[in-house]
Parts: C-alpha cells; sequence; structure tokens
C-alpha cells in the first residue's frame, strides 16, 4: 500500500492566535541551600503571522501558534508524531490530511510540554525540548538574522535586514522535493522508516560521484543501487555521466529535469496544481497531485513500476511477491523475525553447518531470483555442473540457472533483494539440509504489507504535566536534586579533608586515576606542555602527525595533529564524543580531544611497541605465533566496529602503520572513527571522498561505487596475506621491461597456480615467509591464505564479512 498522510487541520486564513514571546522560564539555579523557582510564562496575544521576529518563538503548547505562507499554501510549527512526541515541521495548509514536507528534527522528537522553537538574540534558530536541551538548531549563531520567513514556496527562511537569505529549509531536504527546491550535489533525500513514520529509513536519492542520480537502498547489512535499473549501462538507462553540475528540480508545471539527462512529467502536466516529489517508505519514488476541491492526493509520476524491483524492501532472505500488490513471504526452510518490521527479513528454521557429513538438498523455486551476491557466474553451464560449484562451496546458499538460449549459473552467497514474478525466466534452488522439511507445492506465505507496521512513538511521560500543580512538581523535584547534591558535596568535601591528611592507598589512587582520566577536552596548552612542545615525533600520515606526551598524572599518551580537513568545532566535539565511547580491546582507546580556533588534535593511549610494519618488513621479524594473534585481533577490532558499534565505523586506512602492537604483542587498531570525522554532513549514504593507501584500497573507491564495511575486509585481506609472506605485497613493480604490476597481483597469481598443482604442504612452504624457517603451523597459514584471498576478491559482495573472518580464524587458534 502507498504511504498515505496523517492527521487533519485546516486553518482559516482570518484566524487569530496567541504566539508566545521568548520570555523563558527564569533558570534553577543552587547557591548553597537556596533555590530560585521557575517564574511564570507569559503570553501575548497575536494574529498568525508568516514571520517570526529576532527573540521571539513558538511554543509547542500552544495549538494556535503557527507560521503561514503569504498565500495560505504552507504552514509551519509544531507537528505530533506519537504520543507525546512532536516535530517542528512544514506541512501543505489545504491538504485534507496534514501531509509534512520538512521536519528538523525527525529522528529525535520533542516533550509535548515545555518545548519550543526560538529565533534567538544570536541569529540561531534554535529547538528545545522540555529538559531545554538543543534538538535541532540551525548553523546561523553570531549571525546579523533578524526574523524567520516562510515563503509561498513552501521554504522557511532566515534573513538580515537586507533581506538576505542566510539559511533555508530547502539546503536541507528531509523525504519531500517541492517545486523550485533544486537538488544538488551535497543534498540528498531520505525516506520515512516506515508508513506514517517520520524517523529517517534506508532508502536515499542523491547525485552518486559518477553524477547520477540514483536511488540506493542504504540498510544495516547492504548498499544496493536499484534506479536506474542495474541490469543496463548509464546510457543504456538514458542518463550520462559527463555532466558534473550535478543538479535536479521539479517545476511549477510538473516537469522534472536533471544534469544527468533525466527528464518525466507528472500526467497532469500543467499549470494551477499543487505538487509534492516524495521519496517514500517503500523505497519507491513518485509525484503526487493535489486535488484543490477534496483536499486529496494522486499519483502522477511512480519511478519504479515494479515495485518489487526495489531493493532491500523484504530484508536478508526475504522474498518480495504479488498479491496483487507488492508483498513480504519467507521462503520453504525460513519464518519471518520480527512481522512488524521486514528489515529485519526472515531466520534459517536450521542450523547452516559446512560439515561433511551434513546432507543437503535443493528446493526449487519458480520464476524466483536473489539479486546480487553472487559467488560464481558461469555460462554456457550445464543445470548438473550448476548445481555441483553450490554443492562444493560451503558459502553457496542457492543458485540461480536459467535458459535463454544457453545455460546461465549464478551460485549466491548471500539471500538479498529476493522477488518473484511470473515474467522472470529463471528460478531459484535453496540449499537446504535434507531434514528440512518442505511441501510438496510451495507458495509463499504472504504478509499484509511490503513495509514495516507503524510503530509509535512517545516521548516521556506527560504525567508530570497533568494537573494544575505542575509547577509545584517541578519545585519538588528541583528541590530533591538539590538536596542530593548539597549531600555529595558535603560527602566529598569530608573524603578530601580525610585522604588529604591520611594520603590516598595504592587501590583507591588509581580507581581515583582511572574515574578522573575518562574522554575529555584538553587545552592547547596542556598538549603543548605534554609534547615538549612537539618535539618527539612517532610517526606522521595523511591525517596528520602523531606525537609522544605525558600528562600532568604521568600517562604516557599519543597526541595526533590533525590537518585542516577537521573543521566545524560543534560538529568536532559531537563526533570525537562519539568515538571516544568506543572501546574494546584491539582499538587504541582514544581519551580526550582538543578543539581551539582552527586546531583540531586527538589524544590516545600510548602503545609500547609502535606498528606492525616495524615487526613485519625489518630485520626484528615477529614469529608465527605473534603473526596469528595480530591476524586475529584485528579482525575483532574490525568486527567490533563493523557489526557492534552503536555508531556504524568504516576505518577506510587499514594497514600495518594503523595496527600498533603493546608489551605482549596484542594488536591495537588506530585511526578508526577519521573518516567518520572528516566525512560530518557527507551528501550520500556512503562515503564519496578517497581515503586510505594505495595498494591497500579496494577496487570500489577507484570504480566511484558506494563505500561499504567491505573496503576494510580488502585491506584487511591484503594486511594478512603480508604478514604470511613477510613483504610489501601493496608494492608495485616491473620486471623485464613489462607494465607496471602489483605484487599483491604477482603473489594471488602464483598461490592460485601452486595450491591447483601442489600439495598444500608443499606450497604453503613457498609461499609463506622464507625467514620463519618453516617453523609455522600449516593449517594456520592455511586458513589465513585462504581467508585473504577471499577478503580481496574484486567483487566486494563476495568478501567475506569480518564476523566470518573471526569465526574462520578462531576454529584454528589452537591448531
Amino acid at each position: 500500500m502507498f504511504p498515505k498522510p496523517s492527521s487533519l487541520l485546516l486553518i482559516p486564513s482570518t484566524m487569530k492566535n496567541p504566539i508566545h514571546l521568548a520570555t523563558p522560564p527564569l533558570a534553577c539555579s543552587i547557591i548553597v541551600y537556596f533555590l530560585i523557582l521557575p517564574s511564570l510564562f507569559t503570553h501575548t496575544n497575536s494574529k498568525i503571522q508568516n514571520h517570526l521576529e529576532r527573540g521571539s518563538s513558538l511554543s509547542v503548547e500552544d495549538d494556535s501558534a503557527f507560521l503561514i505562507s503569504p498565500d495560505t499554501s504552507f504552514t509551519c510549527g509544531f507537528h505530533e508524531i506519537g504520543k507525546n512526541a512532536y516535530g517542528f515541521g512544514i506541512w501543505f495548509t489545504h491538504s485534507k490530511n496534514r501531509t509534512v514536507v520538512w521536519m528538523a528534527n525527525r529522528d529525535r522528537p520533542v516533550n509535548g510540554k515545555g518545548s519550543k522553537i526560538s529565533l534567538l538574540g544570536d541569529g540561531a534558530m534554535v529547538l528545545t525540548d522540555v529538559d531545554r536541551s538543543i534538538a535541532w538548531e540551525t548553523n546561523t549563531s553570531n549571525t546579523d538574522v533578524v526574523s524567520a520567513e516562510l515563503l509561498n514556496s513552501g521554504n522557511l527562511v532566515l534573513k538580515n535586514p537586507q533581506g538576505k537569505i542566510l539559511w533555508q529549509s530547502f539546503d536541507l531536504p528531509t523525504d519531500t522535493l517541492l517545486p523550485s527546491q533544486t537538488l544538488t550535489k551535497g543534498k540528498k533525500l531520505l525516506s520515512g522508516l516506515r508508513n506514517g513514520s517520520f524517523a529517517s529509513g534506508y532508502f536515499n536519492l542523491y547525485f552518486g560521484s559518477d553524477n547520477v542520480l540514483r536511488l540506493i537502498y542504504d540498510g544495516p547489512e547492504i548498499s544496493s543501487s536499484y534506479w536506474p535499473n542495474p541490469d543496463l549501462d548509464v546510457y543504456t538507462a538514458g542518463r550520462t555521466n559527463y555532466n558534473s553540475s550535478r543538479f535536479a528540480f521539479l517545476d511549477d508545471m510538473g516537469r522534472f529535469y536533471s544534469s544527468d539527462r533525466l527528464q518525466f512529467n507528472a500526467s497532469d502536466m500543467g499549470f494551477g496544481v499543487k505538487r509534492r516529489l516524495k521519496l517514500d517508505y517503500d523505497g519507491n519514488m513518485r509525484i503526487y497531485s493535489l486535488n484543490n476541491l477534496t483536499g486529496e492526493w494522486s499519483i502522477s509520476w511512480v519511478a519504479v513500476t515494479q515495485q518489487c524491483n526495489v531493493h532491500g524492501l523484504c530484508g536478508r532472505n526475504g522474498v518480495c511477491v504479488y498479491a496483487p500488490e507488492a508483498t513480504c513471504s519467507c521462503p520453504p526452510g525460513y519464518e519471518v523475525i520480527d512481522p512488524r518490521d521486514w528489515n529485519q527479513g526472515c531466520k534459517p528454521k536450521f542450523n547452516r553447518s559446512c560439515s561433511d557429513s551434513q546432507e543437503v538438498k535443493f528446493v526449487e523455486l519458480l520464476n524466483t531470483d536473489f539479486y546480487g551476491f553472487d559467488l560464481n557466474f558461469t555460462r554456457p553451464i550445464s543445470f548438473n555442473a550448476c548445481r555441483d560449484i553450490c554443492l562444493m562451496d560451503c558459502h553457496c546458499e542457492a543458485f540461480n540457472y536459467r535458459i535463454t538460449g544457453e545455460g546461465f549459473c549464478f551460485a549466491k552467497s548471500a539471500l538479498f533483494n529476493g522477488f518473484h514474478t511470473t515474467n522472470f525466466p529463471g528460478r531459484i534452488y535453496l540449499k537446504l539440509p535434507g531434514n528440512v522439511k518442505v511441501p510438496e507445492q510451495i507458495f509463499f506465505n504472504r504478509s499484509n504489507s511490503i513495509c514495516s507496521a507503524e510503530a509509535e512513538v512517545e516521548v516521556g511521560s506527560t504525567s508530570l504535566y497533568d494537573t494544575k500543580e505542575k509547577r509545584a512538581r517541578w519545585v519538588y523535584l528541583y528541590s530533591f536534586a538539590t538536596a542530593i547534591g548539597v549531600v555529595e558535596i558535603l560527602f566529598f568535601a569530608i573524603g578530601w579533608l580525610f585522604f588529604r591528611s591520611h594520603g590516598l592507598p595504592d587501590t583507591v589512587e588509581a580507581g581515583y586515576r582511572m574515574i578522573s582520566s575518562q574522554f575529555r577536552r584538553f587545552s592547547y596548552g596542556e598538549l603543548k606542555k605534554a609534547t615538549k612542545k612537539f618535539t618527539e615525533e612517532l610517526g606522521r600520515g595523511g591525517s596528520g602527525v602523531v606525537y609522544k606526551g605525558v600528562l600532568a598524572d604521568e600517562r604516557a599518551v599519543a597526541v595526533k595533529r590533525l590537518g585542516d580537513a577537521f573543521q566545524g568545532e560543534g560538529e568536532f566535539w559531537a563526533e570525537v564524543s562519539t568515538i571516544g565511547k568506543i572501546n574494546h580491546m584491539n582499538l587504541v582507546r582514544m581519551w580526550g580531544f582538543c578543539s581551539e580556533g582552527r586546531r583540531r588534535l586527538l589524544v590516545y593511549e600510548y602503545v609500547e611497541n609502535s606498528s606492525l610494519d616495524k615487526h613485519l618488513f625489518a630485520e626484528n621479524f615477529l614469529q608465527w605465533k605473534e603473526r596469528f594473534k595480530v591476524a586475529i585481533g584485528t579482525a575483532k577490532a574490525l568486527a567490533y566496529l563493523h557489526h557492534e558499534c552503536l555508531e556504524w565505523v568504516i576505518h577506510c586506512d587499514v594497514k600495518p602503520e594503523n595496527i600498533l602492537l603493546d608489551t605482549d604483542f596484542e594488536p591495537k587498531v588506530a585511526d578508526f572513527g577519521l573518516a567518520k570525522l572528516a566525512q560530518r554532513g557527507s551528501p550520500g549514504p556512503a562515503l564519496t571522498r578517497v581515503r586510505g593507501t594505495k595498494g591497500y584500497m579496494a577496487p570500489e573507491w577507484a570504480l566511484n561505487l558506494p563505500i561499504t564495511a567491505k573496503v576494510d575486509v580488502y585491506s584487511y585481506g591484503v594486511v594478512i596475506l603480508e604478514m604470511v609472506r613477510g613483504i610489501r605485497l601493496s608494492n608495485w613493480v616491473v620486471e623485464d621491461d613489462k607494465e607496471e604490476e602489483a605484487e599483491l597481483t604477482r603473489f594471488v597469481r602464483a598461490v592460485k597456480t601452486k595450491s591447483q598443482n601442489e600439495e598444500e604442504s608443499s606450497w604453503l612452504e613457498e609461499v609463506v615467509d622464507p625467514r620463519l624457517g618453516g617453523q609455522f603451523s600449516k593449517s594456520q597459514a592455511a586458513t589465513l591464505v585462504r581467508v585473504g584471498l577471499s577478503c580481496i576478491e574484486e567483487d566486494r559482495n563476495k568478501r567475506l564479512t569480518m564476523d566470518s573472518v573471526v569465526q574462520l580464524l578462531v576454529e584454528c587458534e589452537d591448531d
């Protein structure tokens, strides 16, 4: 089903309403035992207008506090998005149901009591929650903004006294593009998470680095482009990638133009119709046209005519089917994880095993396929030969076989983007354990919808504000908090006096140091003193120079001075605070940062044994046991960043220089999160600025493909193959005046040739670092080589995940 706008509101243009002026409640402050109580709000009645003056505000509690465009087409104000949850947004005034086209705080709704939007005296527009925390703000502080104005176009703008626009909502679209609003490089549309939800979803419309306007599913596990048709090249799809201006817009007549030659028209093309282009929660993009008489919307253009061609709809192992509307289903042997959230897909009812003793069978699904993740593509080929390819490969979960003049075989390493349609010429064969029961006639069990059920959004509790005595309740809360604070101060003072006279036991002092040394902000003076004016350099790279230092509490630290690419103090603070919370034994711990003026510095724990390259490519080289320990520890660190972190982090520069070794030669990965710092505010769902080191960079950097965690997998593969071989495989060589070739390419070619023609024990002796003198575990070496080769596959869909790598290495850790 298509998404439908939510609640109803019609506002007569003559209505008069009170608007809250910016006279906030007095702040509560503690002076020993005294408490200054909050003052009452002051209200001023005013007519609804299209602008907000500097120093005034709108309150969420005032149902009539809005900004309305001069022609009354658009309204701006607080919109209820859940139980006691509100967003500050813009909507069509005269639609039957309130149709929101922009929302400032889509991922952080505010409370239904005490929240407000204010145009501050410093020029910033700020949305504050009931606890006065900032939920959203513009970047216009310390400017001469004098008013906020809602234009007839639906654009909320901030203007200076000369009428110049210093900020506009059109530059920060959510899921909707309005006529006269341009989509350019640096902007994107991001769908809602589910029907009726304003939270950010997984579907994106943006200009890729190849200058083509694309629809991409960027989910928790995969990224996949589905529009224009990925089976066609750019030109066959009617586009061009030669125009780098990257702009697109919908005009007032319903005509859409894009710099990549994409053009289309609304079916009711002409003047006088209100329209909007929206990227819906189901991943499809549509133009909607408003009927002025009924206030209802109708679809006048759609991007993907076959809904099941949208990728990511039904999650891992899920299949999109037509019944007749697009719905989700699980194939035989699988069951849905959460019927309310198809993004999670289906889970197997069996335990997958690579054991030779497990019998398997193939279950045929007619007119069905899973797009992408091809382990193998072969043609021409017989059905039996195709089946044997999947049967012999432990990582194969299914194979697709189709006959269109000749046999085509696609072995699948994972089942994503599944679809079933009668006009598809092939069939998929699921690889299942022999004891899994399946019906003789297979029909997909169809869900009610292709998308997730609506989820309730709730912020806080309204019980604190329900009665007329609500201010009294705040008084009790503040008073209680004050009393607790005073007691803590007394305890702290007594304890300080006691320990000052008696001295601190070692264990207590260690505990104090642990507490006081948590992530914090350092002054530039502190770090300048700690590093002795930045004299002892430990190393340097593309992101900056690292110096050794000793803090006032005698902790040794590594201080990195970042280059000019890292700007914006507020954004920098937000990101490093997030990175500072990341804690894993195989990641270098960040202790804090400094941000003063243009200076940006990061403070890390000091790791004693320097980096892996100093112990791998030098005379004092690591023995096999330490190398394998480094391989496992590094894999665990990357798996944590990719799969377990609350904030998804791609390293983007995995190499021996960024793998540090402690006194026990336990690896600690450094420089993680720097790509995140440099990419704050990136226009697309994936990184576009090239990062990394030549020789360790995955092919997708050069191919302008969306960047995912698989770039780290590739780099990791190069590193572990270097640990096996003992030399730099990332170097390029020229032999016999021939064309320049990567050492890695030569190594891979040699390994594949030898492994096919020789016994494992024989070819391993030839490829493993000769300096080890044969002192290594053959099973571990063989595993590292196989894992490394899988990690550096040119097709990223064929590469392992870091979770899988960890599992494979741990299995042979004791060999």
